[in-house]
């Protein structure tokens, strides 16, 4: 059995910080590209970062140079850094991997449950 599990999440004030972490654990081979997605209500998932396991990185604009990914390919774990939160951050971060749980099988997709965000004064 493959877990994703979300840590890290919280209220916070705006212009404040948060570093959420994503653990993957269970039966892992490899795993490939890691992601950040969140949803806030009423609204639909949006992508906010992917990382490759070579640390190329991809932002969603609204979170250019405010937001950092990042990932340990040994322990299976990937990060979000969130410096200069905004209202508008606030959501359900949710962590996703493409993840093969046997060598040189296809990468099936793993989603964790999510953490909230509130950025609120």
């Amino acid at each position: 059995q493959v877990q994703l599990v979300e840590s890290g999440g919280g209220l916070v004030q705006p212009g404040g910080s948060l570093r959420l972490s994503c653990s993957a654990s269970g039966s892992i081979a490899s795993i490939n590209r890691m992601a950040w997605y969140r949803q806030a209500p009423g609204k639909q998932l949006e992508l906010v970062a992917t990382i490759t396991p070579g640390g190329t990185t991809n932002y969603a604009d609204s979170v250019k140079g405010r937001f950092t990914i990042s990932r340990d390919n040994a322990k299976n774990t990937a990060f979000l850094q969130m410096n200069s939160l905004k209202p508008e951050d606030t959501a359900v971060y949710h962590c996703y991997a493409d993840l093969a749980k046997v060598a040189y099988s296809t990468y099936q997709p793993y989603w964790g449950q999510g953490t909230q965000v509130t950025v609120s004064s």
